[in-house]
């Protein structure tokens, strides 16, 4: 017994260790911040990038707050797969997907080499120019073709990749289209569980994944989980039009909050 509860403690004491990097206010912030975007994502199939990542990289900066969201969603989100994948429209995600194996290298290599503060800079700029689109209820209105539907693949892979942002271009593509919204949702949660695949081998390949990062994605995951079963559950049952203007209200706060003009 005492064997094997020091062979744990060599494997935990490692990621303890990296906490140290971090102070309990920014770790508690972190957790709460990660179950408020739990909260969108389950019940809207997307929007937890745009609530978490501008305000952590305040907090962690870019570099391990990009991490942290692929990892914690990637583990967390497993659970909403099965059903997305009775519902979706499996040949549409699957040429989005396919556009965003050009996008999310591209995106990825922005993050590991750009400069802390102006990644701030970018990523709130990015974050509120998509909140725009959304809030303002821009639809593309064009005919959906294979060409259009890898090009928007690859533009959300490419901010995938940089800040996790993957989901607006995607949605306001897919809304314009004739699919039921619980087909919207499935075919972006089908969609997310590619990217997220895509962006953890670029992570890995270019030193993103951290001990840092691994670290602040463990202690986020049980809120960020939390937040998933909880906005799941509301889905179609909680007045849709409230809980979009409070996600965008969440969002507005999150991005004003993580301008470097604060420090």
């Amino acid at each position: 017994m005492a064997l094997r509860w020091r062979r744990g403690w060599r494997i935990a004491w490692p990621v303890f260790q990296s906490f140290s990097a971090f102070t309990p206010l920014t770790l508690a912030l972190v957790v709460l911040i990660a179950g408020v975007a739990g909260l969108a994502r389950g019940f809207a199939g997307f929007g937890a990038a745009l609530i978490f990542v501008p305000a952590a990289s305040a907090l962690v900066t870019p570099a391990v707050a990009a991490p942290v969201l692929l990892l914690a969603d990637g583990v967390m989100s497993l659970g909403l797969l099965p059903r997305a994948w009775l519902l979706a429209r499996k040949r549409e995600a699957a040429i989005m997907a396919a556009g965003a194996l050009v996008g999310v290298p591209l995106g990825t290599f922005a993050l590991r080499h750009g400069d802390p503060e102006v990644l701030r800079w970018a990523i709130a700029g990015l974050a509120g120019t998509m909140l725009v689109l959304l809030a303002s209820g821009w639809r593309y209105h064009g005919t959906p073709r294979p060409p259009v539907t890898a090009g928007v693949g690859a533009l959300s892979g490419l901010f995938g990749g940089l800040a996790q942002l993957a989901g607006p271009p995607v949605v306001a593509y897919w809304l314009s289209g004739r699919s039921l919204p619980a087909e919207v949702r499935a075919n972006i949660i089908l969609y997310f569980a590619a990217t997220t695949v895509f962006s953890t081998v670029a992570y890995l390949a270019t030193g993103l994944l951290s001990r840092e990062a691994v670290s602040l994605a463990v202690l986020a995951a049980p809120s960020y989980a939390l937040g998933l079963f909880l906005g799941a559950r509301l889905f179609g049952k909680a007045d849709e039009s409230f809980f979009r203007r409070l996600c965008f209200a969440l969002i507005a706060i999150s991005v004003v909050t993580s301008l470097p003009v604060w420090g």
